[in-house]
């Protein structure tokens, strides 16, 4: 039986995939790692401060190691436009199999069979939140909203299907899928479209271990 998933583990799984992040950098300032910015921009949600490098630098000046060192493994610590620079060209999706392994793991260490219901189910909700909204700041993946008072509003959205069970707190996530504009459609992407392109995506992952 595998055994259940630590920190490590998860950890390993995020160094393993996004070493096989497609580099687009051209010129001769590549030896970054690519992996460094993928895991430093997870490191960016662990700090309250207003710049990820700051704050390691910091953590360095007065500890003589950081956390992004210690904590997530990473080598060089990327300035906060490099993790942009570096991640923004490449698909959302090429975090997926991130979260496929995380799932077959825990499935396969019967960790999910507390979320089992009636006869035996995974129920999987399919749910999109916003996770940006603006204005003023926009780019071209943004979705837009008229106002009623005539301005437009800019927002990105995805969404975000879960593994839930009634009574139960805990959730599992699965890959998600974002609603942007999409190439050669007369309307706007929506949630229901994002949807069915997820169960095209994933079903088949998803359907044989008894998920609904």
């Amino acid at each position: 039986m595998t055994l259940p998933l630590t920190f490590d583990d998860l950890l390993g799984l995020l160094h393993q995939q996004s070493t096989q992040f497609p580099d687009h950098r051209t010129g001769k300032n590549t030896q970054d790692r690519l992996a460094d910015a993928a895991i430093g921009a997870f490191g960016i949600f662990l700090t309250q401060a207003p710049s990820f490098l700051a704050y390691q630098r910091t953590l360095q000046h007065a500890k003589g190691d950081n956390n992004a060192h210690t904590l997530l493994g990473v080598q060089h610590i990327p300035w906060d436009n490099q993790v942009r620079t570096r991640l923004d060209p490449l698909a959302p999706s090429i975090r997926d199999p991130v979260f496929v392994e995380v799932f077959e793991r825990l499935d396969s260490s019967h960790l999910l069979a507390p979320l089992r219901v009636l006869d035996d189910p995974l129920l999987v909700a399919l749910d999109g939140p916003n996770s940006f909204s603006s204005q003023t700041i926009h780019c071209p993946n943004c979705l837009t909203r008229q106002l009623p008072n005539g301005q437009t509003l800019y927002y990105h959205a995805a969404i975000t299907p879960v593994i839930l069970c009634p009574g139960q707190s805990q959730v599992v996530a699965l890959p998600p899928e974002d609603i942007m504009p999409q190439d050669g459609h007369a309307k706007q992407d929506g949630e229901r479209a994002a949807g069915k392109r997820w169960l095209r995506k994933h079903a088949a992952q998803v359907a044989p271990r008894g998920a609904t």
